[in-house]
């Protein structure tokens, strides 16, 4: 290993560390679960980074990915036209493309990943796999049946994983509803994922394979961070279970393709009106930061950012560093992780995007550990989410939910961090997998 795998590998225990100091129990943290959650991440990542048939399979999943997301397209080349084209291209007619437009180039690819997962839902594909995970969460780290069911699901899918454990809700513990509100916002859904792979492609080409690596390894993390945050001090009613998942099978393939794409306009809606709110209230804050901000540096001679993303980029530093990003890049790389917490990840994946085309980032790894960390939906318009979706299913435990809602928060960005320190301990300039 090199020095920065060192760091990485090291950041691992300091935020696990960080985490335990601020759990509200510390003497009945079940180790097990910790242990097993952290064994899990290092096997995964040993398999897919440093096993030949692991970097196989890793490619493999990006390929498809990739081809996927290129039939993707088909819809939206039909209704925008050359609108729709992706940066540097031409169509049939000969007509080049307009550059990056977010809403007629990336959201509307949502639309087409929701129909796919609504399908493989309906083939009764995504519960084989859903239960895969979950039998292995239930088994060697000795949680509840509900829990691991419902982490299991968002390696796949968004809040409607709360809908596999519907009949449980009412009965889970605190801590249970901690784990399942953190596997929510420290895991993206497959459906946006499509969103990410669009927007860094050009400039990553394996980007793909990297978020669905990135979305297996975070769920142990989630686990990992929820039960040192919020230790289990009660007894599960379904711990130790094997359990199915609950969801309503559509009559048809066809209507679940249709329930599917319905699913996934609400979602492109839900998305573009939080990024319209949140982006605007953020550079109303900036506005008013700068005009106080920029008084107290003429006062006192001093030279800080007062912007959201500025001092967002000051309490991440020592958390990039941790991770194992080179000093040569922290202050950026802090930068977008924080901005991700008020701005959601998609504005922090366009930052990103923005930094590698401009050559802005000196060291691969920065970008490598960037795209682990910021795999999730860690952030403050998320919680609001999922808080509120669970809450909906389950209005018995709204005044839990809402009481647990920043300690998950937390416990979600801690277990993306964790994710993105695990790929840094396995980051290697030679290896294909890391290759820009």
């Amino acid at each position: 290993m090199e020095l920065y795998n060192l760091v990485s590998f090291s950041g691992i225990f300091i935020l696990m560390g960080f985490a335990w100091l601020l759990s509200t129990n510390r003497k009945v943290i079940n180790w097990k679960v910790i242990i097993w959650g952290v064994g899990l991440q290092i096997l995964f990542a040993l398999f897919i980074f440093i096993v030949p048939a692991g970097t196989k399979v890793f490619l493999a999943i990006n390929e498809v990915v990739v081809r996927v997301l290129d039939s993707a397209t088909a819809g939206t080349k039909f209704l925008f036209g050359r609108l729709a084209l992706p940066p540097g291209t031409t169509n049939e007619a000969g007509e080049s493309s307009l550059g990056f437009i977010l809403a007629f180039q990336a959201l509307p690819t949502i639309v087409f990943f929701a129909a796919l997962v609504g399908a493989l839902y309906y083939l009764k594909i995504m519960p084989f796999f859903i239960r895969i995970f979950s039998y292995i969460f239930t088994k060697l780290m000795r949680i509840s049946g509900a829990e691991s069911l419902c982490v299991s699901s968002n390696i796949f899918v968004g809040i409607e994983s709360a809908l596999t454990i519907k009949p449980h809700l009412n009965e889970m513990t605190k801590s249970e509803l901690c784990t399942i509100l953190t596997a929510g916002m420290g895991t993206i859904a497959s459906s946006v994922m499509a969103l990410y792979v669009f927007i860094l492609q050009r400039d990553f080409p394996t980007i793909a394979g990297h978020l669905v690596s990135a979305s297996i390894l975070s769920a142990p993390a989630c686990i990992v961070m929820s039960k040192l945050l919020y230790p289990e001090t009660e007894i599960p009613t379904t711990l130790g279970e094997d359990i199915k998942p609950h969801y309503e099978r559509e009559g048809n393939l066809i209507e679940a393709i249709i329930n599917g794409a319905n699913s996934g306009t609400r979602l492109v809606i839900g998305i573009a009106t939080l990024l319209l709110a949140f982006l605007g209230i953020v550079a109303l804050l900036d506005l008013i930061l700068n005009v106080f901000g920029g008084q107290l540096n003429s006062w006192f001679s001093l030279n800080i950012d007062w912007s959201i993303k500025g001092l967002l980029g000051y309490i991440f530093y020592p958390f990039t560093l941790i991770i194992g990003v080179p000093p040569s890049d922290a202050i950026q790389i802090a930068q977008v992780i924080g901005e991700r917490t008020v701005a959601t990840e998609v504005k922090s994946y366009q930052h990103l995007a923005q930094l590698l085309s401009q050559g802005s980032i000196h060291n691969p790894r920065s970008i490598i550990i960037t795209t682990y960390a910021l795999c999730g939906f860690a952030h403050v318009a998320s919680l609001a989410i999922f808080v509120g979706g669970i809450s909906a299913l389950a209005p018995k435990r709204i005044r839990d939910l809402s009481r647990l809602g920043f300690r998950a928060l937390l416990a979600a960005t801690l277990a993306c961090l964790m994710t993105a320190a695990v790929a840094g301990t396995f980051f290697s300039e030679s290896s294909i997998l890391f290759a820009k």
